[in-house]
């Protein structure tokens, strides 16, 4: 069973900053990758950044420079430092993990948080 709890959302100023968290819960698998998605209504889920178990990490062109992700993998949690926040940014912010088991491989995303910038 995998389960994905997000915090950090919230209303904030163009140029502002919000800290997303997410805890995750997958006592039967191995978390390989873990990251965030975003989405807006009537768009497509795009990924906003990945760090894999070797913090290799991946971004969105449009928030390079902007965010920042990181990871604990003994506690199995990973951030999303938002810095320079943009109307753009408003969506649902998902935490998203891909999980091991043997050979296998599954992909999980939580509930969302919701982050809405100012205009």
């Amino acid at each position: 069973q995998v389960q994905l709890v997000e915090t950090g959302g919230g209303l904030v100023q163009i140029g502002g900053s919000l800290r997303l968290s997410c805890a995750a819960s997958a006592s039967s698998f191995s978390i390989n990758t873990m990251g965030w998605y975003r989405q807006v209504p009537g768009k497509q889920r795009e990924l906003v950044a990945s760090i894999g178990q070797g913090e290799a990490t991946t971004y969105a062109d449009s928030v390079k420079g902007r965010f920042a992700i990181s990871r604990d993998t003994a506690k199995s949690t990973v951030d999303l430092q938002m810095n320079s926040l943009k109307p753009e940014d408003t969506a649902v912010y998902y935490c998203y993990v891909n999980v091991v088991r043997w050979t296998a491989t599954y992909n999980y995303w939580g509930r969302g948080t919701q982050v809405t910038v100012s205009s």
